[in-house]
Parts: structure tokens; C-alpha cells; sequence
């Protein structure tokens, strides 16, 4: 998927979480929109707006179809003074009902904000939001012990210096109030890792324990210009895991190994900012086919696909 697919204006599509509801697959994608690449550049011309769309597509693959306007958009009134705009989204079934995990960003802060959508997906209702500063929510597909389990990335810019940040685990009972926390994943267990870690997609429920993707990030200060920006000296992939099915809170296995990394032009030679691998879906199919869905270079949205045989035995 590419900005020139949408029905309204687009210069970024991606970050895009998908789940299969009601026959068909739902991509819930994030826009940014009001400038290009020649504006950003000769003219410092910056986005004007971000929304959330909501596109389908019988197979997941091809055949898209888009909702006419987007789903969110930063520049819908609000009666909240405080909201400045959504983006990052993740959608998750459970028991049958949508949910949206949100970066929002608002006049105090970045915070993480869990919301209902609609039966038809046009409307959505806020049911918790963080404190800053905290992002990349993920929800499990089910309740684990009768709770509610989210997987989160809070951002200690004081106590861990920089940007160090990790993979944390919160509970709650309803998904208003949460509690609980506890360290999952620090940068120090992924080998290849020199500045963050974060949570993408919501977690696969599989035999050996849920298997569980995120992203990672390595720093490099010789990098040069790397997209639209002046420098863009990160590198971001996709990390895997394996949760204990009864207790998330367990890391079972880490593989030692980025499971994607930029490689392909629209990943490396392409796009806003190059070299960046950002999962936000994963789907298990009944043929033991998984598919991860990635935004490229904070531009486009991609779909890799594995087996999940393969898959758990990198974690072994």
C-alpha cells in the first residue's frame, strides 16, 4: 500500500495494524499528509495533519478497499483541549469486539490511549489513557488469569538516559485501570540493540507460548542523509519472542537475530525515513501461514509472510 492508493490526501501510509473480522481482513493505517518529499526538502515544508484509515480486503493481500474518509483525523473538532492527535495504530478482537491501542500525543505530554470502535468502524470511544510518557500499547488477544494484559513502551528519558528505553507489562481487570507493571524486555537481552526496543504487534496464541514480535533500534552517528530529513542516523527491525502462555510476564526465548531488517529499496533507498522496519500486525492463519504487515521507511506498508513452524524454531 502507497500514499497514491488512499482516496483522500496522503503522503505517508503506514503503521498499519490488520485483524480478520467478520470475513474479511480490517487494516487500521496511519496517514500523514500536506507536504512531499521536494516541499520538505527545498522548502522545510512539515505535515500539516496525521489520521487513522480504515481500509478491507477479502484476502489481506490485494483487492483494498478503502473507507472514504479516515476513521481519525488531527484536525477533527474536539472538545478536548488537550488532544492534539492520534497515529501508530494497533487493532486488536477480543471476544469479538474491535480495539484500538493509540499513540496520542496531547498539549502535556505523549501518552498511550486504549479505545472501542464501532460495529461498522466509523466511530470510536476512548476507554483509558496513560500519563506520559508512554507509547506502543499492544493488547493480548484474550484475558490471561481473568485480566486484561497489555504490553507497552514508557519512555524514563531521566533514569535510563536517553533513549534506552524497554518493553513493560501492565494488567487490569477491565481495560480502564491498569497496574501491575513490571519489566518484560530490556535493550541489554537484544544483542544487536543500542538504543530502544518497543512493542509492535498484539501477540500470537500458539502451543509453545505466545509468540510475540518488536521493534528494535541501533544508532549510527555516521549515518548521512537517510530520506527527506537532513540525517537519520536510526535503524529500525523487527525482534522475536516467545511469552509463557500462562504468564506473559515470562520471556521464554529471544531470538539473537533482527527477523526482518531493512533490505529492500523501498526499505533502505526509499522513502521519509530509510532503513526502518516497523511491524504493527501479525495474523495466524489456519494453514500455519503467519503474516507480518510493516510500514517501510515510515512510508508504505508491506507484508511478509512466514510459517509458523519456522517461526518457533528460531526460538528454540
Amino acid at each position: 500500500m502507497t500514499p497514491n492508493d488512499l482516496p483522500y490526501p496522503c503522503s505517508l501510509v503506514f503503521n498499519a495494524g490488520v485483524v480478520k473480522h467478520r470475513g474479511e481482513y480490517v487494516m487500521i493505517f496511519r496517514n500523514d499528509y500536506g507536504t512531499d518529499q521536494a516541499q520538505y526538502e527545498t522548502e522545510n515544508k512539515k505535515f500539516t495533519g496525521t489520521s487513522i484509515g480504515v481500509a478491507r480486503s477479502k484476502n489481506g493481500i490485494d483487492g483494498w478497499v478503502f473507507d472514504p474518509k479516515p476513521l481519525i483525523d488531527s484536525s477533527d473538532p474536539s472538545d478536548d483541549p488537550e488532544l492534539r492527535r492520534h497515529y501508530d495504530p494497533r487493532v486488536i478482537k477480543i471476544e469479538d469486539r474491535l480495539y484500538l491501542c493509540l499513540a496520542t500525543d496531547t498539549r502535556h505530554g505523549l501518552c498511550g490511549t486504549i479505545a472501542a470502535l464501532s460495529d461498522d468502524l466509523t466511530s470510536y470511544r476512548v476507554i483509558s489513557r496513560s500519563v506520559p510518557d508512554n507509547r506502543n500499547m499492544v493488547l493480548f488477544p484474550e484475558k490471561i488469569g481473568g485480566e486484561f494484559i497489555r504490553l507497552e513502551r514508557p519512555m524514563p528519558v531521566y533514569s535510563r538516559h536517553n533513549e534506552r528505553f524497554d518493553i513493560w507489562l501492565s494488567r487490569s481487570p477491565d481495560l480502564i485501570y491498569w497496574g501491575r507493571s513490571e519489566l518484560l524486555l530490556g535493550t541489554e537481552r537484544v544483542p544487536w540493540v543500542n538504543d530502544k526496543i518497543g512493542p509492535t504487534a498484539s501477540p500470537i496464541k500458539t502451543e509453545r507460548g505466545w509468540l510475540t514480535l518488536f521493534h528494535a533500534v541501533d544508532r549510527d552517528d555516521a549515518r548521512g542523509k537517510n530520506g527527506w530529513e537532513p540525517t537519520w542516523k536510526k535503524r529500525y527491525t523487527a525482534g522475536l519472542m516467545l511469552l509463557d502462555l500462562n504468564d506473559p510476564s515470562k520471556v521464554l526465548a529471544v531470538y539473537d537475530k533482527p527477523l526482518i531488517a531493512p533490505e529492500l529499496p523501498a526499505e533502505t533507498d526509499e522513502g521519509f525515513r530509510q532503513n526502518v522496519i516497523f511491524p504493527c500486525g501479525m495474523l495466524l492463519e489456519e494453514s500455519g501461514e503467519v503474516k507480518i504487515y510493516y510500514g517501510a521507511s515510515d512510508t508504505c506498508v508491506c507484508l511478509a509472510t512466514a510459517e509458523l513452524d519456522d517461526l518457533l524454531n528460531l526460538l528454540k
